[in-house]
C-alpha cells in the first residue's frame, strides 16, 4: 500500500509530505482547493503523462515521490525485482517534471524509463474517475477479470498450452508442404543432381587438400629435372670422374721421378675425386627422395579439376559441395516420404485444433456463465448507488474463426443507463459521475480478485446525496477491509465512513512582485490531517456550507457515531 507521498514545487503546491494508513483515507476541502493538483502528482509518479505546466511558478523543476509497501510476492514487486535489493519491503516511485516538459523518472533511485514507471505503477494503484486511464475500463483487461471472478485462470493457460501446440503443428505442416512442392517441381534435377554429386563423393576440405598434393608434385618433377641434370654432369657419362681417375693413375706412376710436384697434386686430386662422390651420391638419393608416380598427378589433377566444375556448376563453393549433396539426398527423401509426412502431419494438426477446440469451448461457456454473474452481482449494487435504472453487461462475443491463446471470446464491459437507452462500452455511455459508481460497483463486486493495493476515487459522490452518499461511503469502507482505499469526496456521509481525513486548503504564503510590477500573494496549497473534533467541525462545515451552524454540527456528531 502507499505510505508516503511527497511532493515539491507541482502547481499550487510547495511543500507537501503526506503519510498514509491501511483502510479508507478521505480528502475533503472545498473546490479550487488543489484536490485534482493532488492526484495529477500522484499520478505522475506513476508514470502518467507529463507537462511542464504543472511546475510551481517560478520554479525549474517539480518532484513526486510515493513510497509503497508490498509484498514480496506481489506482482508490482516482481515487476520491479531488478530495481530492488534483496530483503527491500518498499519500493519508491520517483519523477521529476520539469519546467521545459522534460521528465525523469526512478524506481529505488534507479533512473528508469516512463515505461517502466507505468508498467510498475499499474500494478500498485488504480485511480478512477476523471484519471481514469489506469481503471476498469480499458477492454483489454476484461476478460482476465472475468476469469479471475469465475476463477478460469487454469482452463485459459490450458486454452493457451493448446493453442500453442495447435500453432506449431500448423506452422510444421505448412513449412513441409512447402518443402514438397519445391521438391516436386524440381525432382528430376534434384535427381541428376543427387546422382552426379554422389558419384563424386566430394569431402569438405578436399579441394585444399588435393591442389596442395598437386603442388608438391608439380614442384617435384621441375626439381627432379634439375637434380637427374646436375647427377649426369657429377656421376653420368659426362662425369669427369674416369678422366680425373686416370690422371691420378698417370701421375702416381711419375710419383718416383719428381715427388715433391706429384704428391700434391695427386693429394689434391683425391679430394676432388672425393668430394665429386659424396656429390653423386647426394644427389642420387635426392631423385630417390623425389621419385612419384606421374599417374598419381594425373589422377589428383583429374579429381581437382572435377570437383572445381561440380563447383561452378552448382554456384557453391567446393568446400559446400558434400552439404549441398546431403541437402539434395534429404529433399529426394522428402520427396519419396512427403506424402508420408505431411499426412502425418496434417492428422496431428486435426488433432491439436479439436483439442483446442474442445477446451475453448468449455472455456468460452464458462466466461458466457461467469458474465452472467458478474452483471448479477453488479447489478446488485447499482440501485443503492442511484443507478436503480442502469445495467451492466459483461459482452461476450464468441467467434470460432478469431482463434487466439486466450481463446475466441472478446470480453468488454458495456453499460445501460436508462431502460430504452442503448447499451454501450462503459466509457463511451456513463457520464463521469456514473462512470465512477459502475467502477465502484466492480470493485467491491471484485474485492477479493487481485485488486491493486491502493485504489483512488476521484469524486465518485458527485451529484449525489443522502442514501446514495451514505451507500457510497458503505461500499468504501467495505472494499477498505481488502485494499488501501482513498477517495476524493463532497459528501460528508462518505467523510464521515474515513479511518483517516485529510482536509486540503489553499493558504497565502507570501506576496511576489509580477513582471508588470503588480505584487500579487503567492498561494500554496496544504493538507492536514483532521483529529476527531476537526472531523467534525470539517463535516459540518461540507453539510452547512459556508456558514457552520449548531445543527450541522449535531447533524455530523451523528453521522461519525453512525459510522
Amino acid at each position: 500500500m502507499l505510505v508516503h507521498l511527497s511532493i515539491r514545487d507541482i502547481v499550487l503546491i510547495d511543500r507537501l509530505d503526506l503519510a498514509f494508513d491501511a483502510g479508507l483515507t478521505v480528502l475533503t476541502g472545498e473546490t479550487g482547493a488543489g484536490k485534482s493538483i493532488l492526484l495529477d502528482a500522484f499520478a505522475l509518479a506513476l508514470g502518467g503523462r507529463g507537462d511542464g505546466a504543472l511546475v510551481r511558478h517560478g520554479e525549474a523543476q517539480g518532484q513526486i515521490t510515493a513510497v509503497f509497501e508490498v509484498a514480496p510476492n506481489h506482482p508490482a514487486r516482481l515487476a520491479a525485482d531488478e530495481f530492488c535489493d534483496p530483503g527491500e519491503g518498499q519500493i519508491i516511485l520517483r519523477r521529476l517534471q520539469y519546467a521545459d516538459g522534460r521528465t525523469r523518472a526512478f524506481v529505488n533511485d534507479r533512473p528508469v524509463s516512463v515505461q517502466t514507471l507505468r508498467a510498475i505503477g499499474v500494478h500498485l494503484v488504480e485511480i478512477h474517475g476523471q484519471h481514469d486511464d489506469r481503471a476498469l475500463t480499458d477492454p483489454a483487461s476484461h476478460r482476465s477479470i472475468l476469469d479471475a471472478l469465475g476463477e478460469l485462470e487454469g482452463p485459459a493457460r490450458e486454452v493457451a498450452a493448446a493453442y500453442a501446440a495447435y500453432q506449431k503443428f500448423k506452422r510444421e505442416l505448412a513449412e513441409q508442404t512447402a518443402r514438397v512442392e519445391a521438391a516436386r517441381k524440381e525432382a528430376d534435377f534434384l535427381r541428376h543432381a543427387a546422382e552426379e554429386l554422389g558419384t563424386l563423393s566430394p569431402e569438405a576440405g578436399e579441394e585444399e587438400a588435393l591442389a596442395a598434393r598437386r603442388q608438391v608434385m608439380m614442384q617435384s618433377e621441375k626439381v627432379a629435372r634439375e637434380l637427374q641434370e646436375a647427377y649426369e654432369t657429377v656421376a653420368g657419362h659426362a662425369s669427369p670422374l674416369p678422366v680425373l681417375s686416370s690422371a691420378v693413375r698417370r701421375l702416381e706412376r711419375r710419383a718416383d721421378q719428381a715427388p715433391h710436384l706429384i704428391e700434391p697434386s695427386v693429394k689434391a686430386l683425391d679430394e676432388a675425386l672425393n668430394a665429386l662422390e659424396l656429390a653423386g651420391s647426394a644427389l642420387e638419393q635426392a631423385l630417390r627422395d623425389a621419385e612419384y608416380d606421374p599417374r598419381e598427378l594425373e589422377q589428383t589433377e583429374e579429381r581437382l579439376f572435377a570437383i572445381r566444375a561440380a563447383a561452378r556448376k552448382y554456384n557453391v563453393p567446393a568446400d559446400e559441395l558434400a552439404a549441398l549433396r546431403d541437402k539434395f539426398e534429404a529433399d529426394l527423401a522428402a520427396l519419396d516420404a512427403g506424402e508420408e509426412h505431411v499426412s502425418g502431419l496434417s492428422a496431428a494438426l486435426a488433432q491439436a485444433e479439436a483439442n483446442y477446440l474442445t477446451l475453448a469451448r468449455v472455456l468460452s461457456k464458462a466466461r458466457h456463465e461467469a458474465g452472467a454473474k458478474l452483471d448479477e452481482a453488479v447489478n446488485a449494487e447499482l440501485p443503492p448507488l442511484k443507478l436503480e435504472r442502469a445495467r451492466f453487461i459483461s459482452r461476450v462475443e464468441t467467434d470460432e474463426e478469431a482463434r487466439a491463446a486466450e481463446g475466441f471470446d472478446r470480453v468488454e464491459f458495456w453499460v445501460q443507463t436508462n431502460p430504452g437507452t442503448k447499451p454501450g462500452a462503459m466509457m463511451k455511455v456513463a457520464s463521469g459521475g456514473e462512470l465512477s459508481r459502475f467502477m465502484l460497483a466492480l470493485k467491491v463486486v471484485l474485492a477479493d480478485r487481485g485488486s491493486a493495493p491502493t485504489l483512488v476515487f476521484d469524486e465518485i459522490d458527485t451529484g449525489v446525496g443522502g442514501a446514495v452518499a451514505d451507500a457510497i461511503g458503505h461500499r468504501l469502507a467495505r472494499l477498505s477491509t481488502g485494499v488501501q482505499v482513498m477517495a476524493v469526496t463532497h459528501a460528508p456521509q462518505v467523510a464521515a465512513r474515513a479511518v483517516k481525513h485529510l482536509r486540503i486548503a489553499k493558504e497565502i504564503v507570501g506576496r511576489q512582485i509580477e513582471a508588470d510590477g503588480v505584487a500579487e500573494d503567492r498561494v500554496a496549497t496544504r493538507v492536514s490531517p483532521l483529529a476527531h473534533d476537526e472531523r467534525q467541525e470539517e463535516i459540518a462545515r461540507m453539510l452547512a456550507g459556508a456558514t457552520i451552524t449548531s445543527e450541522a454540527r449535531a447533524a455530523a456528531i451523528r453521522l461519525l457515531k453512525g459510522a
